[in-house]
């Protein structure tokens, strides 16, 4: 069985020397950590998830969440996690010292965060939405509604959670009917339903504060209608005391995957005695959860990503481990009496386990890539730099959370042909990885919303003006690389396929141009699978480039066989990854219409 779910030298250097975490603690907002403090707690993390998480994960696979007399009964580690997670500071972390936070990092949050996700992926989820739901207060809510919920969801003592889909309209939320009715006092009348929230009840739970986008009666239609608003499980009283606030678990759905993170149908209102308090201004709820949807979306990335590496390290142990069959000899035939060798000694197993080793490796170096611009936003005191990362996140966003989740799944199927027979066999772990990773690219949007955000909106915006920082950021990395030897024939490919790109936009905006917005977005997802290429190239031979230089200066904080399997995985990518935009490139510029609906039948 696998004992190992992380490479922690991997996800040190890359949060160290790739993503320089130095120049983010020299920032005035972060000047009581240092380094040593920030490894310090990355290691605590690391401690709490081999005892409290990973001894778990597959108990939690084989002994679901399930709904019974009202609520949800999930596995007593969701428990130890609130509590403990409470008292580490995992839920308060990012928060503010004037909140009751740590004030971290978020490019250190994402780490440990990332850590938690490979250990357990079923667990982590109850803090991120706690965590969440409680930045949703903070940043929006008034002072009473703050002093009220807030330290009791840092603490972990109550849950929270973000209540956004219905049955009747799923990702289009401008079709929300949850009702919002005004009353004399503070508060609204909620009535309605969600579904599809994780994370939404639980026996553990003394209270579950839902963050609930509804819509106040005669209110403008579509998304400008929208209003946000806490909405308790359990209201407290003007003594503190809690009583129920109308709020039923109808529901908790079974799933092929993540069995052990409880996902719950809401209803709201039932007996006309659930009561909601708006946050901030009325109409304009879907712009304040959206405002934490960047958050929201590299969680998604970091958790699949971290999945990936968890089924990569386990693929790798088996390999490393299992007899059988025998390499061929120079006469091209194989020696009976040669003894078995082990399968990581044959060139196809060498090639899946590479292929997900560089997903794994720079899916992870993307989730980083994005909280690092987080912080260089927050931090940021120049408005023109404030804008350039502003605009290099909203760029990525949604890569990060595609490529980590479309080819994390890929990755963690090669890993379970890796095991073969066994790897289809509830024995091993692999087969329950593939199982729950299949969800992170439907999470909080679906590949086809994220595809058309990128092409539609982010590759458009102020001009192309985000499109080409992005392009600039890549072309600094290529001129580093172009200076070495080793390197150079790999940034060469780059810069060609950068060029590329270049002439694919061009021919895809004439559309746009005419109004024929349809044409223009027809092949958004195969946009998307083609940019994330040049992207991941980018990271990888970034890394590559920090690893050569290293390896040149001497540098022993790292061995020399890390430093070459930085560059040896790159060269893997480009000859087997990269190599795919030359297709896809085909593709998106041929000028054949095939998915656009006409008055032809073609399912037939």
């Amino acid at each position: 069985m696998a004992t190992k779910y992380m490479d922690m030298d991997t996800l040190w250097y890359l949060v160290t020397e790739v993503h320089d975490l130095k120049g983010i603690l020299n920032k005035d907002r972060f000047e009581d950590h240092d380094e040593a403090s920030m490894r310090l707690f990355i290691d605590s993390v690391k401690e709490f998830s081999d005892r409290e998480l990973f001894p778990y994960l597959k108990e939690m696979d084989e002994n679901p969440a399930y709904h019974k007399d009202g609520t949800v009964m999930v596995h007593e580690q969701v428990n130890v996690l609130m509590k403990k997670g409470g008292e580490m500071g995992l839920i308060a972390a990012l928060f503010d010292y004037k909140d009751g936070g740590l004030q971290l990092p978020f490019l250190v949050h994402t780490a440990a965060t990332y850590i938690q996700d490979a250990a357990n992926n079923h667990l982590p989820g109850y803090i991120g939405l706690t965590q969440g739901a409680a930045e949703l207060i903070v940043h929006f809510a008034d002072e009473k509604l703050n002093t009220l919920y807030v330290p009791k969801m840092l603490s972990g003592t109550w849950g929270g959670t973000m209540c956004l889909t219905e049955p009747q309209a799923g990702s289009s939320l401008s079709d929300i009917v949850t009702k919002a009715t005004p009353t004399s006092e503070d508060y609204y009348k909620i009535t309605g339903q969600k579904i599809f929230i994780s994370g939404g009840d639980y026996q553990f739970a003394e209270n579950i504060v839902h963050l609930v986008l509804a819509r106040i009666e005669g209110a403008p239609s579509g998304t400008k209608g929208i209003s946000l608003f806490v909405v308790p499980k359990n209201r407290p009283d003007a003594n503190g005391d809690l009583e129920k606030n109308d709020v039923m678990t109808v529901a908790d759905f079974q799933k092929m995957g993540q069995k052990g993170y409880c996902t719950t149908h809401l209803g709201f209102g039932d007996s006309n005695d659930c009561r909601g308090w708006l946050v901030g201004e009325a109409h304009q709820g879907l712009k304040y959860m959206f405002l934490m949807m960047n958050g929201a979306r590299i969680g998604v990335g970091r958790g699949a990503a971290a999945i990936a590496m968890a089924a990569y390290q386990a693929s790798l142990q088996y390999a490393e481990e299992r007899p059988q069959g025998r390499k061929l000899t120079s006469t091209g035939k194989k020696n009976p009496d040669q003894s078995q060798s082990l399968i990581i000694e044959h060139p196809d197993v060498r090639r899946m386990l590479l292929l997900q080793k560089s997903i794994a490796e720079a899916a992870l170096s993307l989730v980083l890539l994005a909280s690092r611009y987080q912080d260089m936003i927050q931090t940021a005191t120049d408005p023109s730099e404030k804008e350039k990362y502003h605009l290099l996140l909203e760029m990525i966003i949604p890569i990060v959370k595609t490529f980590p989740s479309e080819a994390g799944t890929m990755a963690v199927n090669n890993g379970l042909q890796v095991l073969g027979g066994y790897g289809f066999c509830s024995d091993f772990i692999l087969q329950q990885y593939y199982r729950d990773i299949r969800i992170f690219s439907i999470y909080e949007g679906t590949t086809g919303i994220q595809s058309q955000d990128l092409l539609g909106r982010k590759a458009t915006m102020h001009d192309g003006k985000a499109l080409a920082l992005l392009a600039a950021e890549i072309m600094k990395t290529i001129d580093q690389s172009s200076k070495d030897e080793e390197l150079q024939i790999n940034a060469l490919k780059l810069k060609s396929k950068l060029g590329e790109t270049q002439r694919i936009m061009e021919y895809l905006l004439q559309f746009a141009r005419k109004g024929d917005y349809e044409r223009y977005l027809s092949d958004a997802n195969i946009f998307m699978e083609y940019l994330s290429h040049i992207v991941i190239s980018w990271l990888l031979l970034d890394t590559a480039v920090h690893a050569k230089n290293d390896r040149i200066a001497g540098n022993t904080s790292f061995s020399e066989s890390f430093y070459e399997s930085k560059i040896h995985t790159m060269r893997f990518y480009f000859k087997y990854e990269l190599a795919k935009t030359t297709s896809l490139a085909e593709v998106l510029l041929n000028n054949e219409v095939l998915t656009i609906k006409t008055g032809r039948k073609v399912f037939v």
